[in-house]
């Protein structure tokens, strides 16, 4: 899916908007911007001890968080990314404190497996991506249901069509070993 001009820039200036991903509906921010971010956490409802998943345009976009990959670990990554994992590092850069949730001093980041969204990312920089849903609700398959729950105080909604997927499978990497943390639509 391509994203228009305004997306960008309402994006970059910190606004929050509900977009289509590779998996479901998202409610996204700039993940560089922490006012956006505590917005998406209270409009949201969000448990304040869980970190968001951050999209990234691609394994490079790891570095802006200060991690480093092992050999094993990147060689790892590049089986699954693009696509359907969300990988979960430690993340200790003062910078980023205000992504940090419940001291976990753990970041999850994806790299999507939608080109349009790539490159929307590679515009952005990272995104804060959960999913567009209150707290404890089902995650939104259409615009209209992320509309009844967050209505006008949401600055974009960018219609992609029925989501019908499983939301990302999340997992930490060490080493080039998996130890799956939530299972989701990708199985390893």
């Amino acid at each position: 899916m391509l994203f228009s001009d305004d997306v960008i820039s309402s994006l970059q200036l910190g606004k929050l908007a509900v977009i289509p991903t590779d998996t479901l509906y998202g409610i996204v921010c700039s993940a560089r911007d922490k006012e956006a971010v505590e917005k998406l956490y209270h409009l949201r409802g969000r448990d304040a001890a869980k970190p968001c998943i951050i999209l990234i345009a691609d394994i490079s976009g790891l570095k802006e968080f200060g991690i480093v990959l092992s050999e094993a670990d990147e060689k790892t990554l590049h089986k699954v990314w693009p696509g359907k994992v969300s990988v979960v590092f430690d993340c200790l850069g003062d910078e980023w404190v205000h992504l940090h949730r419940g001291g976990t001093k753990t970041l999850a980041f994806r790299v999507p497996d939608d080109e349009g969204l790539r490159n929307l990312l590679h515009n952005t920089g990272p995104l804060s991506a959960p999913s567009a849903n209150l707290e404890g609700q089902p995650p939104a398959h259409t615009t209209a249901e992320a509309k009844n729950s967050f209505g006008d105080q949401v600055a974009l909604y960018v219609d992609g069509g029925h989501r019908e997927s499983l939301p990302s499978t999340v997992a930490r990497l060490h080493d080039g070993v998996w130890k799956v943390l939530r299972q989701g639509e990708i199985i390893l």
